[in-house]
C-alpha cells in the first residue's frame, strides 16, 4: 500500500488500523440457531456493524445494521460513555456491544447515545426514543424491556425512570471506576432470570478527593474535575439495589465497611445471583446468594494470602446448586465444586465460560506461553475444545453443545481466525482485518529458571556474526502476560528489530500462566524481584544469542511497562543503557487503591514498601538517558507521575526528557499520536544505543 507515492510505513498502517483490531469479528453471542456479532466493514473503516448468522439461512452471514444508516438520529458520545470506553479500552466506534436476551432472537445496543432494539430473525430495526445519552442497555431475558443508564440514572426503555441519583455524585447502573479499571467487572446492572426485576450498582463518589484533568495546550479550557481512588485515600461508596420494573427498590445488605469492593454479580436460572465482595485488603472474599427481594445467604467466605485473584465467570452457581470457583491449589489455579478441584493437575484456569447440565467450559493455559479453551465434565474429565499450541478463544451456547464460535492463531500467524463449529461441519466468519507489513520471526527462550519466559527477534536481514544492540520490550506486572505463542503479539518488536535492533521481551514474577505462587511473588514490593526477572532473562539471552550486544541495551515500556523501563536504567544502569519509559507509575501513592494496595498494603501502614518501590526517591541515581511520555489527559495513570518525577530529576541536576501528549488518554488512540511515537522511539535508541 503506498502513501503520497511512497510505501506506507508499518506505524502509519499500524496506527490507521488501530492496532489491526478493525475488520475482526468480535462480541460473539452464540445462541441454539443463531449467531450474532460486531465487525466494521473494513480494516481502516473504525465504526462496527452488527452481523448475523442463522441456521435457518444456511449459516450465511448477514448484516443486521449497517451503523452508518443510523447516523441521523444519534446524539453524540455521553462523558460518561467515554470513560466506560476508556476502563475498556475500546478504540472503535459504531456499534461497540450489544446485549441479547436468552435465545438471541432481540438485541439492545446503544449507537452514539441513541437506543435501538432490533429483531434477529426478521431484521427490522426500531429506534427507541429517549432524551439524553444513553448508555449500556441491557435487554431482558425474555426480550421483553430494555434497561439503560441515562445521566447517572436507570431507566426503563418504556420511559420510566427507576432510579433517580440523589446528588450529582451518585451513578445508577454503571460499574464504578475501581470495579472496571481493577476488578474487570464492567457492567452496573444486572436482570434477574424472571425479567421483572433488576439487580443494580448505586455508587456514590462524593468520599474521593478530586484531581484536576486539563489540557494545558487549550488554557481556554476548563480542567475537569476527576474523583480518583488515590491509594490510602477513600474508594466510592458502593451498594447494590433489587429494583423491580414498578421502582420499588431494596438494598442488598452486607458490611460495607468490611467489604467495600463489589467485584463480581452472576445472576442464575433460578431468579438468584451469585455476588462477591472483597475487603479492603484482598485477603477475604464474602460469596452470597441474593433473591429478586433481596434476601441474602452467604455461600462462602475464602481468605487467601496474600491476595484472593479474581477469575472471570466465578463465583457462581452449578445447575444443581453447588458453588463453582477457581482456587489456588496444588501449584495451579483450579476448578472447583464446593471446594473440590474438578480440573487436572498442570492445567491453569484462567476463566469459567459457560456451566450447564452438561458440564463446564474454561479458558486455561495447557502450558505457560499457550492458551485454550476445555469442556470438563461434571466427573471431571477434561476435552479441549480448542488448539493447544497457540492463542485461543472461544464463545458457546452451552458446555457441551453446538453451534460454537472458535478464535484461534499460533505464534507462526498474525491475524486470528473465527470459525462457526455446527452439527456437521463448520463456517469460517470473515475477517476485514488488514494484514501487517511485517511477519514476525520469534524465537522462544527458556532461561535456567523455567519460570521466567523469554521471546527473541532479531532485524530481518540479519546476517549471523553481525552485532547488533538490544531492546527490552516488557510489561512486566501482575496480571499481564506478553510472552504468548501469538504472532500478532510481536508485530510491533519485529518492526523494531527489523530497524537494527534485537528484541527481547521477558515474562517474569508477577505474570500469569506459571501458577499462583509465582503470581504472589510480587507480594509487598513490585520492583526487586520483578527486575530481577528482566536481567535473568536479558542475561540467558545474551549468552544463547551472542550476536546480541549487551554493552547497548535500551529498554521501553508503557503503564507498569513504563515503571519498569525507568526503573531498570535507575537501577541497573551496568545493564540497561537508555530507556523509554510511556505513562509510567512513578509513585505508587499516586496510583488507585484496589491496584496498589493489593500488593503494597495501605501506605499508611506499609510506608516502606512504598518508598522502596517509588521511582521519586531513585532520582539522583539517574546516569542515563531517559524519555518520559504522558498524556495529559490521561486519567488513570495521572500525567502527575511523570511531572513529578521530572521534578524530582531537575532537582537532582539529572537530564532527561519529556514528550507531554495534549489531549491524549492512557490508550493513546489517535493515529498521528500513536504512528509518532513509534519513529520517536526509534530515533530516540538509534542516537544513544551507537557503538
Amino acid at each position: 500500500m503506498r502513501q503520497h507515492g511512497r510505501v506506507e510505513t508499518y506505524p502509519r498502517q499500524k496506527a490507521l488500523t488501530r492496532n489491526f483490531r478493525l475488520g475482526i469479528p468480535r462480541s460473539f453471542r452464540v445462541a441454539a440457531d443463531r449467531v450474532i456479532f460486531v465487525r466494521s466493514a473494513g480494516s481502516r473503516v473504525p465504526a462496527g456493524d452488527l452481523w448475523v448468522m442463522r441456521e435457518s439461512d444456511g449459516w450465511r452471514e448477514e448484516r443486521l445494521v449497517d451503523c452508518a444508516a443510523l447516523a441521523s438520529t444519534t446524539q453524540g458520545m455521553d462523558p460518561r460513555e467515554a470513560a466506560r470506553r476508556e476502563r475498556l479500552r475500546e478504540v472503535t466506534t459504531g456499534i461497540t456491544d450489544f446485549s441479547s436476551d436468552v435465545g438471541a432472537q432481540m438485541v439492545a445496543f446503544a449507537l452514539d447515545g441513541s437506543l435501538y432494539r432490533v429483531d434477529t430473525t426478521t431484521g427490522d430495526v426500531h429506534h427507541v426514543a429517549h432524551e439524553g445519552a444513553v448508555i449500556d442497555p441491557r435487554i431482558a431475558p425474555d426480550g421483553s424491556s430494555i434497561a439503560f443508564v441515562s445521566g447517572n440514572a436507570l431507566h426503563l426503555s418504556n420511559g420510566m425512570c427507576l432510579a433517580e441519583p440523589e446528588s450529582e455524585t451518585v451513578t445508577y447502573g454503571l460499574a464504578d471506576f475501581i470495579a472496571a479499571e481493577e476488578l474487570d467487572r464492567h457492567r452496573g446492572t444486572w436482570w434477574f432470570s424472571d425479567s421483572t426485576t433488576l439487580l443494580v450498582e448505586r455508587s456514590d463518589e462524593a468520599p474521593l478527593p478530586i484531581r484536576w484533568i486539563g489540557d494545558p495546550a487549550q488554557p481556554e479550557r476548563d480542567p475537569r474535575p476527576h474523583r480518583y481512588p488515590q491509594a490510602g485515600c477513600a474508594n466510592p461508596q458502593v451498594s447494590l439495589h433489587v429494583i423491580t420494573l414498578d421502582g420499588q427498590r431494596t438494598e442488598v445488605p452486607w458490611d460495607h465497611d468490611a467489604f467495600p469492593y463489589l467485584a463480581s454479580v452472576h445472576p442464575t436460572e433460578k431468579a438468584t445471583a451469585i455476588v462477591s465482595l472483597l475487603s479492603r485488603d484482598q485477603r477475604t472474599q464474602l460469596i452470597l446468594s441474593v433473591d429478586t427481594q433481596g434476601r441474602v445467604v452467604e455461600r462462602g467466605r475464602r481468605t487467601c494470602e496474600p491476595w484472593v485473584t479474581l477469575i472471570p465467570g466465578v463465583p457462581r452457581e452449578d445447575c444443581d446448586g453447588s458453588l463453582l470457583e477457581v482456587l489456588p491449589g496444588d501449584g495451579e489455579f483450579r476448578l472447583c465444586r464446593d471446594g473440590t478441584p474438578l480440573t487436572p493437575v498442570g492445567i491453569q484456569v484462567d476463566s469459567l465460560q459457560c456451566a450447564d447440565d452438561g458440564g463446564y467450559v474454561v479458558g486455561a493455559h495447557p502450558a505457560s506461553t499457550t492458551r485454550a479453551v476445555a469442556h470438563i465434565t461434571p466427573g471431571g474429565h477434561l476435552t479441549w475444545l480448542t488448539p493447544t499450541d497457540g492463542w485461543c478463544a472461544a464463545v458457546t451456547s452451552g458446555s457441551a453443545a453446538l453451534p460454537r464460535v472458535t478464535v484461534s492463531t499460533t505464534l507462526g500467524e498474525t491475524r486470528s481466525q473465527a470459525r462457526l463449529l455446527v452439527e456437521g461441519g463448520g463456517h469460517p466468519i470473515t475477517s476485514h482485518a488488514e494484514q501487517p507489513r511485517v511477519t514476525p520471526a520469534v524465537h522462544m527462550h527458556v532461561p535456567e529458571d523455567s519460570r521466567i519466559r523469554c521471546a527473541v527477534l532479531l532485524p530481518r536481514d540479519h546476517v549471523a556474526g553481525m552485532r547488533v544492540p538490544v531492546i527490552c520490550s516488557p510489561y512486566g506486572g501482575p496480571h499481564a502476560q506478553r510472552v504468548v505463542r501469538n504472532g500478532a503479539a510481536f508485530l510491533t518488536e519485529q518492526w523494531l528489530a527489523d530497524q537494527g535492533f534485537a528484541v527481547v521481551v521477558v515474562d517474569g514474577r508477577g505474570t500469569p500462566g506459571v501458577g499462583p505462587e509465582w503470581e504472589h511473588a510480587v507480594a509487598g514490593d513490585l520492583a526487586t524481584g520483578v527486575l530481577a526477572d528482566q536481567v535473568a532473562g536479558l542475561e540467558s539471552v545474551l549468552t544463547a544469542f551472542p550476536d546480541l550486544d549487551g554493552s547497548r541495551v535500551g529498554i521501553r515500556g508503557w503503564s507498569f511497562g513504563g515503571y519498569l523501563a525507568a526503573l531498570a536504567v535507575l537501577d541497573r544502569p551496568d545493564i540497561f543503557h537508555a530507556a523509554v519509559a510511556g505513562a509510567p507509575v512513578t509513585d505508587w501513592r499516586l496510583y488507585d487503591t484496589a491496584y496498589t494496595e493489593r500488593y503494597l498494603g495501605l501506605p499508611q501502614e506499609n510506608e516502606g514498601a512504598y518508598d522502596s518501590t517509588s521511582l521519586l526517591t531513585r532520582a539522583h541515581h539517574l546516569t542515563r538517558p531517559l524519555l518520559l511520555i504522558h498524556g495529559l489527559a490521561d486519567d488513570n495513570v495521572l500525567a502527575a507521575h511523570t511531572l513529578q518525577l521530572s521534578s524530582a530529576l531537575l532537582a537532582a541536576g539529572r537530564t532527561h526528557s519529556v514528550l507531554p501528549l495534549s489531549g491524549v488518554t492512557h490508550m493513546t488512540p489517535q493515529e498521528i499520536v500513536a504512528e509518532n511515537l513509534l519513529l520517536t522511539e526509534v530515533e530516540f535508541f538509534r542516537t544513544h544505543l551507537r557503538d
